[in-house]
């Protein structure tokens, strides 16, 4: 994988093609065949030489090819509204189609490769937010306004379909399932103490896994007072993981975990591998303003989705995004992924999740 990361990328099953044999009497029970492909969602944050937001682009200031080719935007959103289908207008990128009329569930897709999932829905469908909330020994000091923090941050969260609250020490704690009942997560910030030994990156890894299950726009805000300690898991499979499914991880961090310089650059590598983030706070307010910010940046990032043209490359992919004939603006994404596998199923009815 390569060492520079920007691009956040969510692989979602897409395009069905059915191969169906001739019909007869004695052929009408065989099987179809069903070959998935993936699409790809981006999410992007465009600021100027000031750090100010760009807002008001459409799709025809887009311009993203995938290994040098090409692609065409297939659904265009702004902030907090909702994604919609792009026309095939003009050679830019075209015009922004109504919503549908249809709302998308709030319900998950199965695990990877094991269930179905719609592609056009994926990309519709609202934002998820996971906080990971850092509960080990590291946390003795000042746990309660670090509570407060998270607290205000959750309430802050108007935008965002469902918000889930994970605490981690050696285990990971999976305190409140994915809800829009922000009642129920606050309860579950309250009720944490602080224990054992750090794992960080395991309980990362496995809360990528749970929110790569859900379809729209995934996001992890995680809370760290200290470096990881007990994890057996790599922060680079961590990174991975949740650019191949689309994730983006944000971290907020106090002064103790930035006094390591290895525990500091891998937060900033992580971040920016996933699109997101990462916030060394000298005190309790600096960490209000880090999530302050955190919830400005998913009111401004734009989120666009694309079919990839077909590409032999099944390894590592390299995304650019640019604005047309734009130069001095700034984007933040990430810059490639890898492909998960494709399967192609027998008597199925429908797609498989990616």
């Amino acid at each position: 994988m390569p060492t520079k990361f920007f691009l956040s990328v969510c692989l979602i099953p897409g395009l069905i093609l059915v191969a169906r044999p001739k019909t007869s009497s004695a052929q009408e029970k065989q099987p179809e065949f069903r070959v998935t492909v993936n699409m790809v969602q981006l999410n992007i944050a465009v600021t100027d030489n000031k750090g100010n937001y760009v807002t008001g682009l459409r799709p025809e200031n887009f311009a993203i090819s995938e290994d040098g080719i090409q692609q065409k935007i297939a659904t265009f959103g702004e902030g907090d509204s909702p994604a919609r289908k792009v026309l095939d207008v003009g050679a830019a990128g075209g015009d922004v189609a109504d919503p549908p009329a249809t709302s998308v569930k709030d319900q998950p897709a199965e695990l990877p490769n094991s269930g179905p999932v719609s592609s056009l829905s994926s990309a519709l469908a609202g934002s998820s937010v996971f906080v990971l909330f850092d509960t080990s020994n590291y946390m003795y000091r000042g746990f309660v306004f670090a509570q407060d923090a998270i607290a205000d941050f959750v309430r802050s969260l108007e935008s965002v379909n469902r918000v889930s609250f994970y605490s981690y020490s050696r285990d990971l704690s999976r305190s409140a399932a994915l809800t829009a009942d922000r009642s129920d997560i606050l309860r579950a910030v309250r009720t944490t103490v602080a224990g054992d030994d750090a794992a960080l990156y395991n309980c990362l890894l496995l809360t990528v896994k749970d929110a790569a299950q859900f379809t729209g726009r995934k996001v992890i805000v995680v809370f760290s007072n200290g470096p990881d300690n007990a994890s057996v898991v790599p922060p680079e499979d961590v990174a991975e993981l949740a650019q191949s499914t689309g994730v983006v991880i944000y971290m907020v961090s106090t002064q103790q975990a930035q006094l390591e310089p290895v525990s500091t650059a891998v937060f900033e590598r992580m971040t920016a591998a996933t699109g997101g983030k990462a916030y060394f706070a000298k005190n309790w307010h600096e960490q209000k303003q880090a999530f302050a910010s955190i919830r400005d940046d998913l009111n401004h990032l734009y989120s666009l989705s694309y079919y990839p043209r077909p590409n032999p490359n099944r390894g590592w992919r390299s995304i650019t995004v640019r604005l047309v004939n734009e130069k001095k603006y700034h984007i933040r994404t990430r810059n490639g992924y890898r492909p998960l596998p494709m399967r192609a199923s027998a008597d199925s009815r429908s797609a498989q999740a990616q």
